[in-house]
C-alpha cells in the first residue's frame, strides 16, 4: 500500500509546513497538491516543516483534482459537513475504520483533504471513492487542516504498527481505480441500453450509486474482471435484440 497526501487548493503556508512535518512523522512521503494558493517553496511554509522540507520539494503539482486522481487507484475524501445534494455513505467511516480498511489493500491510495477555507465542494467530493469523517464536538466540529491530516496519519500507523513481518499474509491484488472505471462504464451503458429508469438524471444517480458501492467493498481485481464478462455479454445481447427490431 502506497499513501500519498493530496491537498485542494491549499491556501495557508503554516498549514503546508505543519502538514509536510506530520506527514514525515507517520513515515508518509507523497505530497500532491492540487492548484495551490502557497507555493511549497514559501519560507513560512519551510520554517513550520522544519525536518521535513524535503516533503515540500517534492511536492508534485496538478492544476485539477482529475489530474491529480490519474496517479492513484483509490481515493477517499475527508469531509466534515457536506451539502444537502451531497450523496452520503450509509454508514460514516472513521479514521480507525478506515486504517484498519487500509491495512489490506495493495494499491496506490490518495487521501484527498480540502481547503482551510470550505473544505471540499460536492462535486468533488462524488469524483472520489468514499469519505472518511473525523468524529468531533458538536460545539465546534470543524478541525485545523494540519490537525485533521494528523489524526488520520496517526491512526494509519498506528494500524501499519500492528501488522508485523510474520502476520502480514500474501493478500489479493486490490482493483486499480482504472479497473473499477471500466466496470462502471460497462454499468452505465447497460442502464442505457435497457433506457432504465427513463429519467436520466435518476439514471446518473443509479450509476453514481454503483460507484460508490464499489469504492466502499475495497473489492479485488479478479471480483472486477469477473463481472465484466457478463455485463458485456448482457450489452450486446441487447444490441442485437435492438437491431432485429429495428
Amino acid at each position: 500500500m502506497k499513501l500519498k497526501v493530496i491537498l485542494v487548493e491549499p491556501e495557508y503556508p503554516i498549514n503546508l509546513g505543519a502538514i509536510a512535518r506530520v506527514m514525515k512523522n507517520f513515515g508518509v512521503t507523497d505530497l500532491i497538491l492540487v492548484n495551490p494558493k502557497v507555493s511549497p517553496n514559501n519560507k513560512i511554509a519551510r520554517k513550520f516543516a522544519v525536518h521535513a522540507v524535503d516533503i515540500l520539494e517534492n511536492a508534485k503539482i496538478h492544476e485539477s483534482l482529475e489530474e491529480a486522481l490519474n496517479r492513484i487507484d483509490l481515493a477517499i475524501g475527508t469531509s466534515g459537513l457536506a451539502g444537502d445534494d451531497y450523496i452520503p455513505e450509509r454508514v460514516p467511516i472513521s479514521p480507525e475504520e478506515f486504517a484498519k480498511r487500509l491495512s489490506i489493500y495493495d494499491g496506490e491510495i490518495g487521501l484527498v483533504f480540502g481547503r482551510e477555507s470550505r473544505g471540499l465542494d460536492n462535486e468533488e467530493l462524488k469524483k472520489l471513492d468514499f469519505t472518511v469523517t473525523i468524529p468531533t464536538s458538536e460545539k465546534y466540529p470543524i478541525m485545523n487542516l494540519s490537525h485533521a491530516v494528523a489524526v488520520i496519519l496517526y491512526e494509519v500507523y498506528k494500524q501499519k504498527l500492528k501488522n508485523s513481518p510474520t502476520e502480514v499474509k500474501e493478500k489479493l491484488r486490490k482493483s486499480t481505480r482504472q479497473e473499477r472505471e471500466r466496470l462502471v462504464e460497462f454499468w452505465a451503458k447497460f442502464l442505457d441500453i435497457l433506457e432504465y429508469p427513463k429519467d436520466l438524471e435518476k439514471r446518473r444517480f443509479y450509476v453514481l450509486m454503483f460507484k460508490r458501492f464499489l469504492g466502499r467493498g475495497f473489492i479485488y481485481a479478479k471480483e472486477v474482471h469477473s463481472l465484466y464478462s457478463p455485463l458485456r455479454r448482457a450489452i450486446k445481447l441487447l444490441e442485437r435484440c435492438k437491431d432485429d427490431i429495428n
